[in-house]
């Protein structure tokens, strides 16, 4: 039975159909069209275009380069190149208003390190500057002279990235991405993939909640946390699911003087300034899956294990009020934290692009790009991403990234 708020396709076949069109499938989608102009056909399935659940919308909107992995860093760099550039790349798309700037704040990040891990910090450090970020380690003493608020007596210092780092506007991003897709030619539907249909090892058509049988020549699975649900529907695994993440915004009694980074404590918490507010969240305590339909809040989260953390840190924060709340959903990769990137070797034309595990805002823009190069020329053009492939679920072994949220 067709459901009467999705809305059917207007073809019966399409060269490629992304399954979600949150932003690593707004921003493949744009990749493709600009790759492809007018000549191909692509379908963009989208089961909720209010994305009031995604991971999109409920991000934290970040964008670090301090990661351990040669590539993150070079991902991230691409990402910031979009950022900075993206009123200008989307003008063209946005004829009649102002293409959308992503406001980026850029405070850096801000990782506390305990005396234990100084030298796998500045490892990471020197391999970050060689790459060319603007990461720096400060002692404890240039710590708390830069940041006086910071309590820094267990700490063995902090690695703090100076430049391009921050945060910015997460949906103007993937509406950009996903005007300048439609206004190129790529078609959206608010609809649901509830099954696909393989023959001779590849995917030969999709089918929708709607009742249609769409048939393509690629299928690219961009479903986020749903991620699994849609691999399972081509009778393949990956060890993507949905683990819930809270996120809570407070006033402080005590303003913070200064201009404030993305504070990483040692527990694990995170806090950084929204205006005269503050925002804050954690790894929740007996992580694990949860439901696909699952954002239920846990708001003692914040009493039991949140503020403790933070007023530790940040001893200012002794008088806080929670102004607003929400639960969002990260893709996570059990295997190894690390996005899923590639065809799978069985399925030919099943391509995934999962299990960004909270990164996949940030490296949506060099995701797209990628996903667009392997469909397009068979191989990667620009950054190689051959790391991430698929066949690494396969085998077991992880593409290990320290530098994990």
């Amino acid at each position: 039975m067709a459901i009467p708020s999705y809305k059917a396709p207007s073809r019966s076949a399409y060269d490629i159909v992304i399954v979600g069109g949150a932003v690593i499938g707004s921003s493949t989608a744009y990749w493709l069209s600009q790759a492809l102009g007018s000549g191909a056909s692509i379908l963009v399935v989208e089961r909720d275009s209010s994305y009031e659940f995604s991971s999109t919308a409920l991000s934290t909107s970040a964008i670090r380069q301090q990661y351990s992995n040669p590539i993150n860093v070079k991902i991230s760099q691409f990402g910031i190149e979009i950022i900075r550039t993206f009123q200008e790349r989307m003008a063209p798309f946005y004829k009649d208003e102002p293409a959308p700037d992503l406001g980026f704040r850029e405070h850096g990040y801000l990782y506390c390190c305990s005396p234990e891990g100084v030298e796998a910090a500045r490892e990471r450090v020197d391999l970050q500057r060689s790459l060319g970020a603007h990461t720096v380690f400060l002692e404890p003493g240039p710590l708390k002279e830069r940041f006086p608020w910071l309590n820094v007596e267990d700490l063995g210092g902090g690695s703090w990235g100076s430049r391009e780092e921050g945060w910015f506007d997460s949906m103007g991003m993937m509406n950009g991405f996903r005007r300048a897709a439609r206004a190129s030619g790529v078609e959206y539907i608010d609809n649901a993939v509830t099954a696909l249909d393989l023959a001779d090892g590849r995917v030969g058509s999709v089918r929708l909640a709607t009742g249609q049988t769409v048939a393509c020549a690629t299928l690219v699975n961009a479903a986020g946390p749903r991620a699994q649900q849609v691999a399972a529907m081509a009778g393949l695994s990956i060890p993507v699911a949905p683990y819930k993440r809270y996120s809570f915004v407070f006033a402080s009694a005590n303003p913070i003087p200064g201009r404030m980074p993305n504070v990483i404590d040692l527990s694990g918490t995170f806090v950084r300034p929204e205006g005269e507010l503050f925002l804050t969240g954690n790894t929740p305590q007996g992580d694990g899956p949860a439901g696909y339909d699952d954002f239920e809040m846990h708001f003692e989260e914040f009493d039991d294990y949140i503020w403790p953390a933070l007023w530790h840190r940040i001893p200012a924060f002794d008088a806080l009020k929670v102004q607003t709340s929400w639960t969002g959903h990260y893709e996570y990769n059990m295997l190894d934290h690390n996005g899923i990137v590639g065809f799978h070797p069985g399925v030919t034309n099943f391509m995934f692009a999962n299990g960004f595990s909270g990164h996949g805002l940030q490296q949506s823009p060099a995701v797209g790009r990628a996903v667009s190069e392997l469909i397009v020329h068979g191989a990667f053009q620009t950054l190689d991403l051959s790391p991430f492939c698929y066949e690494r679920i396969l085998r077991n072994a992880p593409f290990l990234e320290e530098a994990v949220i």
